[in-house]
């Protein structure tokens, strides 16, 4: 029996930061928020139990507030995030209309809460975009927040733990990651989250190991367990065994003297063997993750998210609050180009997350350009705001989900109209700046002749460009194992992307997660991409493969690829051929 309690567990979740760590578990029990009952209250104490979901709220915002005011400076940059949970606690979403279903339901304040938010959250989950997908868990923390007042549940202080574990929960809030304190806390395991959320970007910027979406990690795992958490794989390893120690720990090794020596020359050109250099970009969402992207390497921005800043407020915001963020990035990135993608959600949800009526397929509904297009003004604001910083540095337009030449061409007609306007008010602006377009409805594809006639680069966004073509959706676990990027549809798509645009004189980029894997390198070099951007972290990696590459080698490996018939097949291929290659830095070259 004590070796069955013993015996080797493997759990399976989401590699949300890389790294390997091995130690103690430290469970962060919150198992009183997960359990609310439903009463009926009396009409004379209806009001009285607003008053606790109030001072619930109330005592909420005043923790969050201490957490933000004693955030550590390596994370200062987040804090906005936690700004935003601020917002969302008195956001009529969820403060007024909890309130209302207890003056009108009569029930307790933890059921009223429990059933709005079970209202709110399907609206951000039924979302074809990642980046708004993850905003369900944002929701989430908030609302646990006020529960765990309301329940008066006993919670762990992160920020107090004072010994070396590997915290295991159900979930982390950002607010709870952001008190990590590193000398402590090796890394961490969640039964829910995935790679997008904001707690993994804090893991990634603390450089800890984490895994993510485990779904039964608080279950299988007790205290003081030894564990194994491998955040490049996504692999937990309860109770390991002598054996597994060993090679962990040797692998562990390997992994650290890698990131060392990639580290340092991180700040390295990326050219080939043969002398091509390649443009290896950061995409972020927040401007303060520019200082990530430098600490990287990175050349510059190659896709800037402005999402978050409509997303984290009530209302639509001014042409200054833009303008102020837009030039604070372009000032710390300098003469390196900052690429600014516009508005690439549906507005109406961006301000009024609770509408009585939502598209039933948002994937192909109103959103990108095609909500900006219906709301000029909107979007002018957004185009000022850009034009306004482009006179402070490179910055570059990018505009997504282009399907039409006629989209282009009105695009064109409001940026003309917005530079008018500053010039005549006499604001300082740059209106000759590089226009570009994502390329990721197969539209576009088909039609890049036309369409390049009218935009200055292509930037290929793989993330859509696979689930158009393939007709997939990557948050269905029942067709997410068809995301597949090197199917030969998709390198078709980005093979004759690339191909028009040499012909006719534009640079191809690549902005997708597809960019960010070391190991498809030499097909998009191969194909032709001309700059590659990735989130900041993974620029050493896709770097240190570029310097792997002689692209010469590459004419007759894509002549093989292109006749493969079949995703692992080419997978194959390419792991054969460069699989050690693009992973492995030889220690001499540190210093070249």
């Amino acid at each position: 029996m004590e070796n069955q309690e013993h015996q080797e567990i493997i759990l399976r979740g989401i590699g949300g930061s890389p790294g390997i760590c091995i130690g103690k578990a430290y469970l962060v029990d919150k198992e009183g928020v997960d359990v609310v009952k439903k009463y009926v209250i009396r009409d004379e104490s209806r009001s009285a139990e607003v008053g606790r979901f109030k001072t619930a709220v109330k005592k909420a915002r005043t923790a969050l507030r201490r957490i933000i005011d004693t955030t550590p400076e390596e994370l200062r940059q987040h804090t906005q995030i936690l700004e935003t949970h601020m917002l969302l606690l008195e956001d009529k979403m969820l403060y007024d209309r909890t309130i209302d279903v207890i003056e009108t339901e009569r029930v307790n304040a933890e059921w009223a809460l429990k059933k709005v938010v079970s209202l709110v959250k399907p609206i951000f989950e039924n979302m074809s975009d990642d980046y708004l997908k993850q905003r369900a868990e944002d929701i989430t923390h908030v609302s646990d927040r006020i529960m765990e007042n309301l329940v008066g549940a006993d919670l762990v202080d992160i920020g107090r733990i004072d010994k070396r574990v590997i915290l295991v929960a159900r979930d982390l809030s950002p607010a709870e990651t952001s008190q990590i304190q590193l000398e402590r806390i090796k890394g961490f395991v969640t039964n829910r989250g995935s790679r997008a959320s904001h707690t993994s970007i804090i893991a990634r910027t603390l450089e800890i190991p984490a895994v993510l979406g485990v779904g039964n990690a608080t279950l299988k795992i007790k205290n003081d367990d030894i564990i194994i958490v491998d955040g490049e794989t996504g692999i937990v390893v309860v109770n390991p065994t002598e054996k597994t120690l060993l090679e962990t720990e040797e692998r562990r090794e390997q992994y650290e003297i890698q990131k060392a020596l990639m580290a340092r020359k991180s700040h390295l050109p990326a050219r080939t063997k043969d002398g091509v250099r390649i443009s290896v970009m950061g995409n972020i969402e927040l401007p303060e993750e520019v200082v990530s992207v430098l600490d990287h390497g990175g050349d510059g921005i190659g896709l800037y998210r402005t999402e978050f800043q409509y997303l984290s407020r009530p209302d639509f915001p001014t042409e200054e609050m833009l303008f102020d963020n837009y030039k604070g990035v372009v000032d710390v990135m300098g003469d390196r180009p900052v690429t600014i993608r516009t508005l690439d959600i549906n507005g109406d949800k961006a301000v009024n997350y609770i509408r009585d009526s939502h598209e039933l397929n948002p994937a192909l509904g109103l959103r990108a350009i095609r909500y900006c297009l219906q709301k000029p003004d909107i979007f002018k604001t957004q185009l000022r705001a850009i034009l306004r910083a482009a006179a402070f540095g490179e910055v570059r337009i990018l505009v997504p989900m282009i399907s039409g030449i006629e989209e282009v061409e009105q695009t064109i007609d409001l940026l003309d109209e917005a530079a008018q306007c500053l010039e005549q008010q006499g604001v300082a602006h740059k209106r000759d700046i590089p226009l570009g377009i994502m390329i990721e409805v197969p539209s576009a594809v088909v039609t890049a002749d036309i369409l390049a006639e009218k935009v200055d680069f292509f930037s290929i966004g793989t993330n859509d460009l696979i689930q158009y073509t393939l007709a997939i959706d990557r948050g269905n676990r029942h067709v997410a194992h068809l995301h597949q990027p090197l199917h030969p549809a998709i390198l078709r798509m980005i093979k004759r992307t690339c191909d028009v645009g040499r012909e006719k004189g534009i640079k191809t980029y690549m902005c997708g997660e597809m960019a960010g894997e070391p190991l498809f390198a030499p097909i998009l070099l191969g194909l032709g991409v001309d700059e590659l951007s990735m989130n900041p972290q993974a620029i050493p990696l896709v770097k240190n493969a570029i310097r792997s590459i002689n692209t010469a080698d590459l004419r007759d490996f894509m002549d093989v690829v292109m006749r493969k018939t079949t995703a692992d097949e080419v997978q194959e291929l390419v792991e054969r051929h460069f699989g050690t290659v693009v992973s492995h830095i030889e220690p001499e070259q540190q210093e070249q």
